[in-house]
């Protein structure tokens, strides 16, 4: 890209009444042009009400809980920026990241970036086993049905071309788009980058929703675009 890219910074919301001004204060001090793009997804807690202090963010709402999927493709739908990265609201990832997960698509060197959580280390800190186990199953299906060198296929810091990421016919409602628009893109042929990241876990007394059938979900999402045509 010749110019500063834009950056449209996406962050799915439920109930995180008690992280979400935090995490948009952080996202807000990096130094990117940006736009903050928030998706209540039908929250029962206090987040609403936060979300209407905040006025340089775009706030998008479903009336009811949808899942996460569902609320990032409203996103996808409203951004407007050069380029789309997901942030997720519990700040499990460090929005001082971004940069360096951005830097090779506005380089011109790639057309999506993942951060890795597992290229500095083999077992994050504060990953409890049966995730990080699910973490490498993930990683090795990628490898093994799609023939790409991935270490972490579930981060949540994925970062697109925003044209390229609009034409990925998307149909994720919860947790799955990160295996759906995997799948997708490696089908189109386009290569995954990664870089290092940092990554501090949250628990689920914290607040943590993914749960264990959500790794059966992301498995079968693997091997149905495996093959399935869309």
């Amino acid at each position: 890209m010749s110019e500063e890219p834009v950056v449209s910074i996406v962050i799915p919301a439920y109930n995180e009444a008690d992280t979400i001004v935090q995490a948009i204060e952080r996202v807000r001090s990096v130094p990117l042009q940006k736009e903050i793009i928030v998706v209540d997804d039908g929250s029962t807690d206090e987040t609403p009400q936060l979300l209407a202090q905040q006025p340089d963010v775009v706030v998008l709402r479903h009336p009811r809980n949808l899942g996460k999927g569902m609320a990032i493709r409203t996103a996808i739908a409203h951004a407007t920026g050069d380029i789309i990265i997901i942030q997720d609201a519990d700040l499990e990832y460090d929005p001082m990241d971004i940069p360096r997960v951005i830097a090779p698509i506005a380089e011109g060197k790639a057309q999506v970036v993942y951060g890795s959580r597992f290229l500095t280390a083999r077992r994050p800190k504060g990953m409890r086993l049966p995730n990080w186990l699910i973490n490498r199953l993930l990683a090795a299906m990628v490898r093994w049905l799609y023939w790409h060198p991935l270490t972490d296929e579930a981060t949540c810091y994925k970062a697109f071309r925003a044209d390229l990421l609009k034409s990925v016919p998307l149909t994720c409602q919860r947790f799955e788009f990160c295996p759906e628009v995997t799948a997708k893109v490696l089908r189109r042929g386009v290569k995954i980058m990664e870089v290092p990241i940092s990554y501090e876990a949250r628990t689920t007394l914290q607040g943590k929703k993914i749960r264990w059938w959500d790794g059966v979900e992301a498995i079968w999402t693997l091997l149905k675009w495996r093959w399935k045509r869309f």
